[in-house]
């Protein structure tokens, strides 16, 4: 992972503990958690909205 190892991502860890605090970490994770899926579903979503948009497209090039 990024040639980080273990004990690099402990002491991370540890000073982003010591940065934000234990009240502060709780809510960082949940916003990155629906940040994440947020991006998951706009990727998801994305496919379907450019098969619509190509699906418009043919119908109108066959109406004219």
């Amino acid at each position: 992972m990024f040639g980080i190892g273990s004990q690099e991502l402990i002491i991370i860890f540890g000073i982003v503990f010591l940065v934000f605090g234990a009240k502060r970490l709780p809510e960082m994770g949940k916003g990155l958690g629906q940040a994440i899926r947020g991006f998951k579903k706009g990727m998801e979503e994305r496919p379907q909205i450019e098969k619509s948009q190509e699906t418009r497209n043919s119908e109108g090039l066959t109406q004219k």
